[in-house]
């Protein structure tokens, strides 16, 4: 839903000219202006000037869209919250580590129902990461036996001495008895 790495993408707040964090008489307000100033009917033969690559269509479209989802509370706060999550997919990606290791290099250690997930730094410290962290991160972890099932996804470790960071690659099923 949500390109945070399309350039010419644009938030409904963007489209709206409005700050996220804007009144609903203030989306209202700009809805206004922008509907009429994007409208097909009002245009008749004149161009949207602002928008130079896109056809007036897709503007009123774009609009229209933006209003309909910011003027109901419940789309709303669903919006931002996929606004928000999609921000934090894109720090995620830009974030510098220093190394890219696999779930297999980690070293496991057994504390009772919990399993704790370690691999040196440099600085002679540990990246470390416990089974309720990976489930809080929603990646599924269940102990059954030696198996250590896992969902694909990828977690960035920082060290707990230093600045280094490490993405942590999960996937499929690991077996820390291999």
């Amino acid at each position: 839903m949500l390109e945070a790495r399309n350039k010419s993408f644009r938030t409904h707040y963007e489209v709206l000219s409005v700050n996220e964090n804007a009144s609903y008489n203030e989306i209202r307000e700009n809805y206004k202006v922008a509907i009429l100033s994007s409208h097909p009917d009002k245009l008749r033969g004149k161009s949207v000037t602002s928008y130079p690559n896109r056809n007036q269509q897709e503007i009123f479209l774009n609009v229209q869209k933006a209003w309909e989802v910011l003027s109901d509370p419940k789309s709303r706060e669903n919006y931002d919250n996929i606004l928000q999550a999609s921000r934090n997919e894109l720090e995620l990606e830009l974030e510098v580590v220093d190394n890219e290791i696999r779930l297999e290099e980690m070293m496991v250690r057994i504390n009772g129902d919990m399993k704790e997930l370690s691999y040196p730094c440099r600085c002679g410290d540990y990246f470390l990461i416990s089974s309720a962290e990976l489930e809080e991160l929603g990646v599924s972890v269940k102990t059954n036996g030696d198996h250590f099932p896992l969902t694909n996804a990828s977690v960035v470790l920082p060290c707990d001495s230093c600045s280094l960071k490490i993405r942590l690659i999960i996937d499929g099923n690991y077996d820390p008895s291999m």
